[in-house]
């Protein structure tokens, strides 16, 4: 019966033991190992033993992280106050760095992030942050990667992904956006003009050569109006005249044209 417990407690010890030696390193973690407070190596994934009680394991993710960086108020070179939102992506690089150099990356990268975005995005004016989104990002990201190589981190990406503007600037925004755009409505319109009184000029211009295209643009106009049955056509003694020359004109253009035929 001795036997039997010192066999049990032996084996629970050893189990005991074991579950404290072995360590699982994932695919996207990297092992740094610590012996009695001095780091000895980074493991690989798979299944790794240590010493219990003289090792410790600190497992950092090698993942791209997502990290949001929260709004906050900036006032910009042309003394506008806005709310600046973004996100960084970031990973880490080196895991020997990011466990022994920082204390907590997370919080390091986002601090950072804050206080670069504050810092760039009030060096430049309104419309220009507006209007070079994608220049301010590069900035941002090339100054915290900066700051977070030595600690083995590689921030990837910064986006701004939000500005808020106050309301009376949104109103002027506004403002100028439609007269920009009432600006190309008349300068179309205008350009409309001008090139429909070329085409009017070259119209007349036929016409003084061909006194009775008049007389047939006014009929065809008679016509248009006519078409409606609604209103009451009154032809002055002039226009009458005109017709009576066009009448007689083609009538003595078809008697030509008979004369001819009977030769």
């Amino acid at each position: 019966m001795v036997d039997f417990l010192t066999l049990l407690i032996v084996g629970i010890v050893i189990l005991i033991i074991l579950g404290l030696s072995v360590r699982i390193v994932n695919q996207y973690e990297r092992g740094v190992v610590f012996r009695l407070g001095k780091v000895i190596g980074v493991r690989d994934p798979g299944l790794r033993l240590i010493i219990p009680l003289v090792d410790r394991m600190v497992k950092p993710s090698l993942r791209i992280v997502t990290m949001p960086v929260p709004a906050q108020k900036i006032i910009t070179q042309d003394n506008v106050t806005i709310d600046v939102a973004a996100v960084a992506y970031f990973k880490v690089t080196d895991a020997y760095k990011a466990v022994v150099e920082i204390e907590n990356y997370n919080s390091a990268v986002n601090q950072i992030a804050q206080t670069t975005v504050r810092s760039v995005v009030g060096q430049y004016s309104l419309d220009e942050i507006l209007t070079e989104t994608a220049k301010l990002n590069t900035s941002i990201q090339k100054i915290i990667d900066g700051h977070s190589e030595p600690w083995g981190i590689k921030v990837t990406t910064v986006e701004i992904k939000d500005i808020k503007l106050p309301e009376s600037m949104q109103r002027a925004i506004a403002l100028q956006a439609e007269a920009e755009r009432e600006k190309r409505a008349k300068i179309i319109s205008a350009e409309g003009e001008f090139l429909a009184a070329g085409k009017l000029g070259d119209a007349a211009d036929i016409i003084t050569e061909h006194p009775v295209a008049l007389q047939l643009r006014i009929m065809q106009v008679l016509s248009n109006i006519a078409a409606e049955k609604n209103s009451t056509i009154v032809f002055p003694a002039q226009l009458l005249n005109s017709i009576r020359d066009i009448k007689d004109f083609l009538g003595s253009e078809l008697g030509t044209i008979d004369k001819d035929q009977n030769k």
